[in-house]
């Protein structure tokens, strides 16, 4: 995908008497997204919200989000809610882990600090969600469950941990290792994905990626810069997810009421795909009336068996922030989305496609409630780079053929749009009733699961002819690594680079670390501070890299 070059600016400040809330920003939207198909940018994938229970307008909130069905989600006039994600635990039932506090609070929204989590029950993933018991203290939950079956249940500041569902629940407290790299923004608002060994990925508000071997073992920070989209905006409310397929990432800019959606095969690089992933009126009745919430945040997402998100579940609130007020007529809660489901696709070549490749076999799986050999509209369907696709371009099916009860569609490889960075396809079209049809599909050349050598600033001690220099490196890969190459330069004030030293990393096991030792001559000069690289790799296309300062 190329690199976007987004003018973002401020149009108006919101002000309020005589100070001005910070609450608002109004976007320039790019133009080329005009361009965008349906389908093209996440947002496109938001279906009609259930209608859970009466429709009624006899409940708290702003004219445009009465009437509604109070029973999507989880509200009553007593709590106001916040955040929250579901499971489906050992019991059967599904569980809305939420936080909120009393709306009768003297500082009203303001409250949030001292909210409480609590454990809230549903016969589905729609609602009405009912509190069964109080955890604890704590906000912005999101729970998740270790390759031992056990729960930890994220709050700012800490977790609690328990065997089921049901509690009961202790709480604790995540050790974060930086590892020589500045902490974006700060450890607020995390968010987990489970990798494929069991391990756990965590990106924090900032953007940072780091990885823990267990989920609650120490994290560790692997990226120097955040994850998101290079424009301007004010980040928060990550959410990650892992598919079949490949990482996904959506970040929310609060000032701007935008999000953007990312995906990445490993979770250390990301890439952006046009589009908002969500904007103020997605919440959509089945009867065509848009829910119109002043604000959407904390978004979470519930996953079926392969990992697809069928779900969004945000946190809402039906005016400013500050305006929520004690015993008032505002108040948030936790309301339910159904997502499209992308669908189950094989490439069936082996070879890399490139841009001269004649055609492309993709079968597309069946499923329950959905045939492929039936329901797809075929002159829809496009194949091919997600951006190309996104803006209608793409292949164009050749034929097709039955494979049991799954549907085989050759595309022509012409327009595919997939360059060498690549490692997934993207697949857009109708069903034969008009509706979205959309998946990706790994390609199968592409190794998803590598090595994730990553190193920390070098320790550096005089010598009787020089200086020794000692590098701890770390593979956070799911496999192990081969021998690496190591160098270590420092840059000048005219940016030239100077070698300080060069050698070898030993192969490492998964979650292995090693010491490395070098020497160097008088390169360096003692009370001296030198703007460091430390390279793993650097004859690769993308070497690990740390930059740091290190005073001698």
């Amino acid at each position: 995908m190329k690199t976007k070059q987004i003018l973002i600016v401020l149009v108006t400040f919101l002000v309020i008497g005589n100070e001005a809330m910070a609450q608002i920003e109004e976007r320039i939207r790019p133009a080329g997204w005009e361009n965008l198909v349906q389908g093209g940018r996440f947002m496109d994938l938001f279906k009609p919200m259930k209608s859970v229970g009466k429709l009624t307008s006899d409940t708290w909130g702003a004219e445009g989000v009465i009437p509604r069905y109070i029973d999507n989600g989880i509200e009553n006039r007593k709590w106001s809610y916040w955040g929250g994600n579901i499971k489906k635990c050992e019991d059967g039932k599904y569980h809305l882990f939420v936080c909120g506090w009393l709306e009768s609070s003297p500082r009203g929204h303001a409250t949030w600090p001292g909210s409480t989590v609590f454990n809230s029950v549903s016969d589905n993933q729609y609602g009405p969600f009912v509190v069964k018991d109080t955890i604890g203290k704590g906000h912005n939950p999101e729970v998740y469950r270790l390759k031992d079956g056990r729960y930890v249940l994220y709050v700012i500041d800490g977790y609690y941990i328990a065997d089921g569902c049901n509690g009961p629940w202790t709480y604790k407290k995540f050790e974060f290792l930086n590892r020589d790299r500045n902490i974006i923004e700060g450890l607020s608002n995390l968010t987990f994905a489970q990798r494929e060994d069991g391990s756990y990925m965590m990106v924090c508000r900032g953007g940072g990626v780091w990885f823990s071997q267990t989920g609650v073992s120490a994290y560790n920070q692997i990226s120097e810069k955040r994850a998101y989209p290079n424009i301007r905006g004010r980040f928060e409310d990550p959410v990650i997810w892992r598919d079949n397929i490949q990482y996904n990432l959506i970040v929310n800019d609060w000032l701007g009421r935008a999000a953007y959606y990312l995906r990445s095969k490993d979770g250390r690089n990301w890439k952006w795909e046009s589009g908002e992933a969500y904007l103020p009126g997605v919440s959509v009745r089945e009867d065509g009336k848009v829910e119109e919430w002043f604000k959407y945040e904390r978004l979470k997402i519930y996953q079926d068996q392969y990992g697809r998100a069928i779900q969004a579940n945000f946190a809402v609130i039906d005016t400013l922030k500050n305006e929520d007020k004690a015993n008032d007529n505002h108040s948030s809660k936790n309301i339910c989305i159904p997502l499209t489901t992308g669908r189950l696709l094989t490439i069936l070549d082996k070879s890399p496609i490139t841009q001269k490749t004649k055609t492309i076999r993709v079968k597309i799986a069946a499923e329950e409630g959905f045939d492929p050999q039936s329901d797809i509209d075929i002159n829809s369907l496009r194949f091919g780079e997600a951006e190309t696709v996104n803006y209608g371009k793409g292949c164009k099916v050749l034929k097709t053929e039955n494979s049991g009860k799954d549907l085989i569609v050759t595309f022509h490889g012409e327009g595919n749009g997939i360059s060498e960075d690549e490692f997934a396809a993207k697949m857009l079209g109708k069903t034969i009733k008009g509706e979205l049809l959309f998946g990706y599909a790994r390609l199968p050349y592409v190794k998803f699961i590598e090595p994730i050598l990553s190193p920390c600033l070098p320790k550096i001690t005089s010598a009787e002819n020089g200086f020794n220099l000692n590098v701890e490196v770390q593979n956070f890969g799911q496999v192990a690594s081969k021998s690496a190459k190591l160098k270590i330069v420092y840059t000048t004030a005219d940016k030239k680079e100077v070698v300080v030293a060069t050698g070898k990393v030993k192969g490492l096991k998964p979650y292995e670390k090693t010491n490395v030792e070098l020497t160097c001559g008088k390169v360096l000069e003692k009370g001296v501070e030198y703007n460091m690289i430390v390279i793993i790799n650097p004859d690769d296309k993308d070497p690990s890299l740390l930059h740091g300062k290190v005073k001698i």
